[in-house]
């Protein structure tokens, strides 16, 4: 199996909704009306999310307890911790808006195809992989909100209370629609799968309107001329040390606990990864105005860093006997 280590062209597609956004920014009537076909978008993306998904494939790989809770640790823990830790490290460098989303990448749950997909060119435990991206995005609706508040409380990028109002709001655009899909999922659930090219679709489309939306609305706020060059490249540093760091504490723990290779290549890629798909329509609840778009611009880069590295990493799995 090739692969190829160009830019993921979805990221350039996510550059350029950037690119429209600083030059023609969505104004006057125009936001609100992209605000709520954004959030009808969003609804139908993790609707059919919800019809795909198979419950023979989850229940399949749930039996490996030790396994999922090593993976949960490093993605609901781990990462928050080296987080916090780079907080002293990041204050000089970077806005306090970039700092925030940072920390929120900490925060978020793993991704779903791309752990999958790595976990699948590596020869790993591809059930086990479906199981516990499949139930970290889930189990984000909920612990993600919790861990943001918890974060900033204890860092120096400002705080952002607890609200019951933002969780009940990511439940009700996010988790219902996806309960919606799996009660409706012995109806259409064979058509969704056959028709891959129509969620692609919808799942770019969608990520794709959350991004020119916030960044339209950053944009007005001044996003670019308090956002300097030294900040940008900090941040593609920090991605890398972030990422090298939760790729080696995946590493040891998958020998400490005698983990055989399989496991060890499921816990490296289902650990490391961070959602964009869930990270986006997350944070265009949680961080109201015009912070949206700096907060994820973090997540949009470290995005591209994983895939990048964690494709050569496949490939040198892939490779052994």
């Amino acid at each position: 199996m090739k692969l190829r280590f160009s830019i993921d062209p979805f990221l350039i597609k996510l550059f350029l909704a950037i690119l429209l956004a600083s030059f023609i920014p969505a104004r006057g009537i125009g936001a609100p009306v992209f605000g709520w076909i954004t959030n009808l978008a969003i609804a139908l993306l993790f609707f059919l999310h919800g019809a795909r998904l198979s419950r023979e494939a989850i229940v399949a790989g749930a039996s490996h307890w030790r396994l999922h809770g090593c993976i949960f640790a490093v993605t609901f823990i781990v990462f928050p911790i080296l987080g916090l830790l780079s907080g002293p490290l990041l204050d000089p460098f970077l806005t306090p808006d970039l700092h925030t989303g940072v920390l929120f990448l900490c925060c978020l749950p793993a991704t779903v195809q791309s752990a999958i997909a790595f976990t699948s060119i590596a020869r790993g435990n591809v059930p086990a992989a479906v199981c516990s991206a499949s139930a970290s995005s889930l189990l984000g609706v909920f612990l993600t909100p919790v861990l943001v508040g918890l974060v900033l409380a204890g860092s120096s990028a400002g705080s952002m209370p607890l609200s019951f109002d933002a969780v009940g709001k990511i439940m009700l655009q996010l988790l219902l629609p996806f309960v919606l899909g799996q009660v409706a999922r012995p109806w259409i659930g064979a058509w969704v799968i056959k028709r891959n090219r129509m969620l692609k679709v919808v799942d770019q489309g969608s990520i794709l309107l959350v991004v020119y939306t916030a960044f339209s609305e950053a944009v007005i706020g001044g996003l670019w001329a308090n956002t300097p060059l030294s900040a940008l490249v900090a941040l593609v540093i920090v991605s890398l040390v972030l990422l090298g760091a939760v790729l080696g504490i995946a590493l040891l723990l998958g020998r400490l606990l005698k983990f055989d290779v399989a496991d060890r290549i499921t816990l490296l890629f289902c650990g490391s990864k961070k959602s964009l798909t869930s990270g986006i329509p997350i944070a265009n609840i949680l961080f109201a105005g015009g912070s949206v778009g700096a907060v994820v611009l973090p997540l949009m880069i470290f995005h591209q860093i994983q895939l990048i590295v964690c494709a050569m990493i496949a490939g040198a799995y892939a490779r052994r006997r």
